[in-house]
């Protein structure tokens, strides 16, 4: 974990980035896009189809209960491209990148926000496609622990652990830090583990972890990790997974690291769907509401209730989320 009497680490400005939605828990080719948001376009294979006589097939994209985002950063005449996790199933994130006109070979680093499967199983397909490419991989020590959850009336379910011989196996240089991260010649930073600062987002208290021949409480998620981006004079970026951490955390702890005030946008998942997360939605809105961000773009396990909280309080910054929606800022 970054020791917070340490100097900050400010990331270089970069000029801008656009960040595609590869998946999310829906897909909807008919959402209007928002003045923030580029229309969902496809430049897949189209193959064709004995249902229909005439006129040009569409290869629908697919949305499934997981998150992806890829993200070009630009900075002069440089583009890079990251993607930051990789969804629930095997296959899904590298068919939305071939749909959407990405080839996954051009993504030059892989970010994994934690080791949950919804964010981590597209690994087959996409470092299938990429080969022995040797492009970094980051994430936090604890993305490969064996853990379960513990619902309420229910026996325990085991959830599947990431594969360090795979991942290691498939040729990717595997950047293992709790600690931030910097990419892009410092225009990316990676925060490591987050620092817990509010007293009410309890993390994920029904998940427990294998420690030491015992299972054990695991709501800190430490793996829980989000990218930040300094677009020049706008401010930061920030792209979550779950945010297990506690959005709140995530958001002031960007702050605090980067030294960074502004936040300019929020997409990704915020975790705050459930009878667990209801009481405290309120509280997050306000301190959310109090960061004034320009753009935000609530995801996967957001939840229903936070994302109309949001919209109604935030309604000139809100927008909602699909598969294929592509913001450029």
């Amino acid at each position: 974990r970054h020791d917070a009497s340490m100097d900050r680490i400010r990331p270089v400005p970069v000029d801008s980035v656009t960040v595609t939605t590869i998946m999310d828990n829906g897909a909807d080719l008919l959402a209007p896009a928002a003045a923030k948001a580029r229309a969902v376009t496809f430049a897949g294979p189209r193959p064709a189809s004995p249902v229909f006589d005439s006129g040009e097939r569409f290869e629908g994209l697919v949305g499934e209960h997981g998150f992806s985002a890829l993200l070009e950063i630009r900075r002069g005449d440089r583009t890079m491209r990251v993607l930051y996790d990789a969804g629930l199933t095997p296959f899904g994130v590298r068919d939305n990148m071939r749909r959407l006109g990405v080839d996954p070979r051009d993504v030059e680093a892989l970010v994994m926000s934690h080791g949950h499967f919804d964010h981590t199983t597209g690994l087959e397909g996409i470092l299938a496609d990429l080969g022995r490419s040797g492009i970094p991989m980051v994430l936090h020590p604890d993305f490969w622990t064996r853990r379960r959850l513990k619902l309420e009336g229910t026996e325990p379910i085991e959830i599947p652990t990431p594969s360090r011989s795979f991942v290691r196996g498939s040729g990717v240089q595997v950047i293992e830090e709790a600690a931030p991260s910097l990419l892009f010649d410092g225009g990316l930073l990676v925060t490591g583990e987050v620092d817990r600062t509010t007293d009410y987002e309890p993390g994920m208290p029904n998940q427990q972890a294998w420690r030491e021949g015992a299972w054990v409480g695991d709501a800190r998620t430490a793996d829980d990790q989000a990218a930040l981006i300094d677009v020049a004079g706008k401010g930061l970026v920030v792209i979550t997974g779950c945010g297990h951490a506690g959005i709140v955390n995530i958001l002031r702890y960007a702050q605090k690291l980067t030294g960074i005030e502004r936040i300019y946008a929020v997409i990704g998942g915020f975790h705050l769907t459930g009878k667990v997360y209801a009481p405290i939605i309120d509280r997050v809105v306000d301190a959310i509401e109090a960061l004034s961000p320009q753009v935000i773009v609530p995801a996967h396990c957001t939840g229903w209730s936070a994302q109309v909280a949001l919209a109604e309080r935030l309604p000139e910054a809100f927008t909602p989320n699909a598969v294929g929606a592509s913001f450029e800022l």
